[in-house]
């Protein structure tokens, strides 16, 4: 991304992020997977890594991750509960944190999806974890530019 700057647009960078994205390997992708902390873990020291996120600060981070994931801090504590339960199936399962993007979404869509996601060929589930994964650098690269 910094290589191709200046970018003529915003829809130019968001293009650049998209083809650098998926230019990308696995061991790339879980890398950026790993900067994540799990749904619902916000606040609870829940960051698996160490950021990751290209010069940002932890604390700016994890300030977007806490909104992003504002759908599961209302929730009761049972969800809560079987998300964490389902998150810890999906790591044993995989390998690696079950991705969402989590913004705009509630408690129970999300456990829906990660209960559905389980069920995935692991293939698969990593095409869509990336695919959450743009999404988010998206709507992060967004908030950056506003």
């Amino acid at each position: 991304m910094t290589a191709a700057r200046p970018f003529d647009s915003a829809e130019a960078m968001a293009a650049t992020a998209d083809a650098v994205w998926w230019s990308l390997d696995r061991a790339d992708w879980l890398e950026a997977f790993a900067a994540h902390p799990r749904i619902g873990e916000i606040g609870s020291g829940g960051s698996r890594g160490s950021g990751g996120s290209g010069g940002l600060s932890g604390s700016h981070e994890s300030g977007w991750a806490a909104r992003e994931q504002a759908g599961v801090a209302s929730a009761p504590a049972s969800v809560r509960e079987r998300l964490a339960a389902a998150n810890r199936e999906h790591d044993a399962r995989f390998g690696y944190i079950f991705i969402v993007c989590a913004t705009g979404k509630s408690a129970d869509e999300m456990l829906a999806m990660l209960e559905q996601r389980l069920t995935s060929d692991p293939e698969a589930e990593l095409r869509i974890a990336a695919e959450e994964q743009r999404k988010i650098t998206q709507l992060r690269l967004s908030k950056l530019l506003t």
